[in-house]
């Protein structure tokens, strides 16, 4: 019988994440984070729960492609926190964040890459561990970028700015 509505094969699949898990548990609410940049990225965005009235427009068109409300209100508030006044979804427009869907495709993802590097722009990919070809697209951005990125599990954020080289897996 299952209780929680999942199997028993499910539940223990679970078990494959630990790894995951325990690396990454080093930087829970930012301790062990030494770039102030991200120290204050992941205490006045992730850890964030309210939406700062500003960012109502991009959280609205977040929403309204099936983003989680929490992970809208995060990159909401990012956009906010970065001074970004412009931003893209699904297009490689003029903006100073350019968010990356599931309904853009992992092949296209490099060429985002590449575009956000030219114009020195904020690539936001959200759901990197989709599948795996996604993430080994992801896993090529992460490595081939020059500046820091941050991963942390439900978007991964490619900075194109001062910052050194520089990966966060939080």
């Amino acid at each position: 019988m299952k209780r929680s509505g999942r199997t028993l094969k499910q539940r223990l699949q679970d078990i494959s994440y630990l790894p995951s898990y325990l690396s990454r548990a080093r930087h829970f609410r930012g301790h062990g984070v030494h770039s102030p940049y991200v120290y204050d990225i992941v205490r006045k965005v992730f850890m964030q729960r309210k939406l700062q009235p500003e960012g109502q427009a991009l959280h609205d068109a977040l929403l309204a492609l099936d983003v989680a409300k929490r992970r809208a209100v995060e990159i909401a508030n990012l956009a906010l926190h970065c001074n970004y006044p412009h931003w893209c979804i699904d297009t490689m427009g003029e903006g100073e964040l350019i968010i990356a869907t599931l309904n853009t495709r992992y092949p296209r993802l490099k060429e985002y890459a590449d575009y956000a590097l030219e114009h020195r722009a904020t690539l936001c990919i959200l759901n990197p561990y989709n599948n795996r070809d996604r993430w080994q697209v992801c896993h090529d951005i992460i490595e081939a970028h020059p500046s820091t990125t941050i991963d942390n599990r439900a978007y991964l954020l490619v900075f194109n700015n001062h910052l050194p080289k520089q990966r966060f897996r939080l």
